[in-house]
C-alpha cells in the first residue's frame, strides 16, 4: 500500500449565479447521456424521459455544488465518445467470448487507481464511464484521495493489472481533454502516473 499523496484543497470560493446555471446544465446533459446509454436506444421518448428524470433528481436530491472550471471542447468530446463506444463494443465481445469459452475460469482483481485531477466531476465521470463498460464495476470512490476502487474480471497477472490501471488514467486524460480547464489539462500532462498499488493484485 503506497502512502497517500497530499490532496489539493477544495475550491471554497462561492459560485456565481452564472456558474450555478452552467453547472446545472452540464449535470443535466451528462445525466441524460447516461440515461440514454443505459436504455441503449436513441429516441425522442428516451430523450424526454431522461430530461424529466434529470430534473427530478436535481430537484429532489440536490447535489453539493460541483465547480466546473473548464468548458466543453468539441474535438476532445468527440474523441472521448468514439473511444468510449469502441471500448463498449470490444468489452462486450470479450465478455461474450469469455462466457462461451469452455473450461476457462476467469480471475478477478480489485484495482485501486488514483486519478491525477481530484475533483468531484472528474471522479464521477470516470466512475460512470468505467461502470458502463462490461467487465468493470466501481466498488468505491474515495473523494479524499481521488481514488477509484474497481472490480475487474479476466485479470491473470500484475502486468494485466498495470495495463488496466494505465487504461483508466488514459480515460481520465480523455475526460479532461473533453471538459477540463487549462490547469487540469496541464496537471494531467505534467503529473506522472502514481505507482501501482499492491491492492491491485489479481485474486
Amino acid at each position: 500500500m503506497t502512502p497517500a499523496e497530499p490532496t489539493e484543497p477544495p475550491n471554497s470560493a462561492p459560485l456565481t449565479p452564472a456558474a450555478r446555471r452552467r453547472n446545472r446544465i452540464t449535470a443535466v446533459i451528462f445525466l441524460v447521456v447516461v440515461w440514454m446509454l443505459l436504455w441503449g436506444t436513441l429516441s425522442w421518448a428516451n430523450l424526454i424521459s431522461g430530461l424529466v428524470v434529470a430534473a427530478v433528481l436535481l430537484a429532489v436530491f440536490p447535489l453539493p455544488p460541483v465547480t466546473f472550471a473548464g468548458r466543453i471542447h468539441p474535438l476532445g468530446t468527440a474523441r472521448f465518445l468514439l473511444r468510449f463506444l469502441s471500448d463498449l463494443v470490444v468489452a462486450s465481445v470479450q465478455i461474450a467470448w469469455m462466457a462461451l469459452r469452455p473450461g476457462h475460469v476467469p480471475h478477478s482483481a480489485i484495482i485501486a487507481v488514483r486519478l491525477r485531477v481530484n475533483t468531484d466531476l472528474n471522479l464521477t465521470l470516470a466512475a460512470e464511464a468505467l461502470s458502463l463498460v462490461p467487465g468493470s464495476l466501481i466498488l468505491e470512490a474515495d473523494r479524499t484521495t481521488g481514488t477509484l476502487f474497481i472490480h475487474v474480471i479476466n485479470v491473470d497477472s500484475l502486468d494485466e493489472v498495470e495495463k488496466f490501471r494505465r487504461g483508466v488514467l488514459k480515460l481520465e486524460e480523455r475526460i479532461v481533454a473533453a471538459i477540463g480547464s487549462p490547469d487540469e489539462q496541464r496537471r494531467v500532462r505534467e503529473r506522472p502516473p502514481p505507482p501501482l498499488d499492491l491492492e491491485g493484485a489479481a485474486a
